[in-house]
């Protein structure tokens, strides 16, 4: 299927944005700008029963990282993966070939339990005082967004992912960045330390909850900025 694709800038490299569970390429409405303002041409896709892409009968691993393939260019300059669109994202890596892959706090083992997908699909009813409990952090436009991303999202991906595949990640199979939370619950120190001596890239923001880029937005752009993604101290956005 196509998916439903947000742009942001006109520049000749392009970067390609993955949202995580329940949310939609407005999860990026800071990322995007920004990465514009550094040169990228910015495509965010709103993954299969998210946002404006319609929902299927089925999802796996495979069929979400298919359509991403099917509906951005080859091998783009960047690919960044948030949470589940970690997991998506290191399935179509091999097709989809980036230049760099930046994986953000991903969901790199789904878990099987059904009490983890109780959980989210819990949130289909969650209210802004709700999200503003869950992610102090986040301001106005990013708790709206969520809350917008929540009411269009097809709750019905939880019932699947007892079957969703782990990622492929024996080795980078292109140059690639894991970006952390502080802790994160989804690759721990072990882990990292493991996907380090198979060859990515790790880099910890200080503090920051799962949803990094909308925690510390500028402390996700700092840490693109250390693997020379960015340059540091180009314009961004607030």
């Amino acid at each position: 299927m196509t998916l439903h694709v947000q742009e942001w800038g006109t520049g000749t490299r392009v970067a390609v944005l993955i949202h995580g569970l329940g949310n939609s390429r407005d999860s990026w409405w800071q990322v995007g700008p920004a990465l514009a303002d550094h040169g990228y041409r910015v495509l965010a896709v709103d993954l299969p029963g998210h946002g404006s892409s319609a929902p299927l009968d089925h999802y796996s691993s495979e069929v979400l990282a298919a359509s991403v393939v099917t509906s951005v260019p080859h091998r783009p300059a960047l690919a960044i993966g948030h949470s589940l669109g970690g997991l998506v994202l290191a399935h179509a890596v091999a097709q989809l070939q980036p230049e760099v892959a930046v994986y953000e706090d991903p969901a790199f083992s789904p878990s099987p339990d059904p009490r983890v997908a109780e959980r989210f699909r819990a949130q289909k009813s969650w209210t802004i005082a709700d999200l503003e409990r869950e992610h102090p952090r986040w301001n106005e436009r990013s708790l709206r967004n969520k809350l917008d991303a929540l009411a269009a999202w097809d709750p019905t991906i939880v019932d699947d992912f007892g079957s969703f595949s782990a990622a492929p990640v024996d080795t980078a199979a292109v140059p690639s960045v894991l970006v952390l939370a502080d802790p994160s619950h989804l690759v721990p120190p072990a882990h990292a330390d493991d996907l380090a001596g198979r060859g990515f890239g790790i880099e910890v923001v200080p503090g920051s909850g799962h949803v990094i880029h909308l925690d510390d937005h500028a402390g996700f752009l700092d840490a693109l900025a250390r693997r020379g993604i960015v340059a540091t101290g180009a314009p961004t956005r607030t």
